[in-house]
């Protein structure tokens, strides 16, 4: 999961929320101290060519200047960074856009930027999203020397009919190689990327495609739903009737989430497997609601920006066009262009809609660290939809914390709703009315 906006949080609170407004008690508790640690994502916006089902920041430049992009996206690391008082960086997260397009020395320099500005450990996880067609087996080795100890390798099918669909810019076979190249460099620490869902897809196909898939993979897998979102070529043919609308997609995840088990792959997070411990350290920071950095043209942030005084975690985007981006970098240092404070609440909102995206979900400690003086249990032990939820078996609530069930991870979306619109509830009924003025 790159950080590259949190649209479905938005999404749920959205749903909680006719008219999308945050009920906030009279006087809200302080926000919770945090630890001078976070991560870092790093986003590169540029791209060999537009995918057709993806909507993220990206570009296809006919040039890129990359030394400039490059002292832009080193100056704003060590702004923010400072900005935050950050002390030691927990993990990095190459992002974009096809961020194994930027040179090694890119990566080199913003890693040293980054490792100027805070403490980097040596055994700090370091990811780089690639795609097949840029992830020769040279070239992957240059960015192993730059400082990347792991690949997130974007494959998104092993079907030549498939990735054409999905305008992908390499083939199966292109695939194999990198996956098998990645493999040698990055032992244990590869990650591959499919997409499943798509239009004229079968279960069946869809299981063939899986089971190819994990005669090749390594010990992390992440498997996506293809969405059809707004503004992409994928979702105009569909609506056009160019395209059938994807079916059966239940049935498609259900199935993998099986193959996936009876491979040996824990299912850790609604869309994430691994096994022998290859959890991505960099995507629970953000599962857990950890403070992150995101840096460069269209990245998220979270973190309390105490250099400017400030005492509350802020969610941060930075300008997403790029020649835009960096003028700001240039002139300010960092080019954020919205800023908002996240109350309480709203941190808590956060907490539940991630952390219940893990098969771990919330523990009482966790919790804790945000709401000191409203747990677990008080706001979802009492009768409510919590309650209801856990007696028709999608969640539990016990002395370990909050999580979903086996099943209810799988239809996690639609249990939001209520379970945010139990913890705005308590939360009112528990603010101390303000003093008069």
């Amino acid at each position: 999961m790159a950080a590259r906006g949190w649209r479905w949080p938005a999404a749920a609170l959205a749903a909680a929320r006719p008219g999308g407004e945050t009920p906030a008690p009279p006087a809200p508790a302080p926000a919770p101290a945090e630890p001078t640690a976070a991560a870092v994502y790093v986003h590169w916006p540029y791209c060999r060519k537009l995918c057709t089902y993806c909507n993220f920041n990206k570009y296809v430049p006919r040039a890129v200047d990359e030394a400039a992009v490059r002292a832009c996206l080193e100056r704003e690391a060590r702004t923010l960074l400072r900005l935050g008082q950050v002390q030691s960086v927990t993990s990095v997260f190459f992002g974009g856009g096809t961020p194994s397009l930027a040179s090694a020395g890119t990566v080199a320099a913003v890693l040293e930027a980054i490792a100027g500005a805070a403490h980097l450990p040596a055994d700090a996880e370091v990811t780089l999203e690639a795609n097949p067609s840029s992830a020769g087996a040279r070239r992957l080795a240059a960015f192993k020397a730059a400082g990347v100890n792991r690949l997130s390798l974007g494959v998104q099918s092993l079907d030549d009919a498939e990735l054409r669909l999905l305008g992908r810019d390499h083939t199966a076979a292109e695939a194999r190689a990198a996956l098998a190249a990645a493999r040698g460099l990055f032992p244990g620490r590869t990650s591959l990327d499919l997409i499943f869902g798509l239009p004229r897809q079968s279960p069946a196909g869809w299981a063939r495609r899986l089971a190819a898939a994990l005669e090749l993979c390594d010990d992390h897998v992440a498997l996506y739903q293809l969405t059809l979102e707004p503004g992409t070529p994928l979702r105009a043919r569909v609506r056009r009737g160019l395209l059938p609308a994807p079916r059966r997609l239940a049935a498609m995840y259900e199935a993998a989430r099986a193959a996936m088990a009876a491979a040996g792959f824990r299912h850790y997070e609604v869309s994430n497997f691994a096994r022998q411990g290859a959890l991505s350290t960099h995507n629970l920071s953000y599962w857990r609601a950890r403070p992150y950095v995101g840096v460069g043209p269209g990245a998220h942030g979270r973190f309390v920006p105490r250099a400017e005084g400030r005492t509350q975690r802020e969610a941060r985007t930075q300008t997403p066009e790029p020649d835009a981006w960096m003028r700001e970098v240039r002139a300010a240092g960092h080019g954020t262009r919205r800023r908002a404070p996240l109350s309480p609440l709203q941190l808590l909102e956060e907490v539940l809609i991630l952390g219940l995206r893990t098969d771990v979900g919330i523990t009482h400690q966790h919790w804790q660290e945000f709401s000191p003086h409203l747990s677990l249990w008080d706001v979802f032990g009492a009768p409510g939809e919590a309650r209801e939820l856990a007696e028709q078996g999608w969640l539990v609530l016990d002395g370990s914390g909050l999580r979903c069930s086996w099943e209810g991870l799988a239809v996690l979306d639609s249990l939001l709703p209520a379970l945010l619109c139990q913890l705005q509830r308590r939360w009112a009924c528990n603010a101390t009315p303000a003093p008069p003025s």
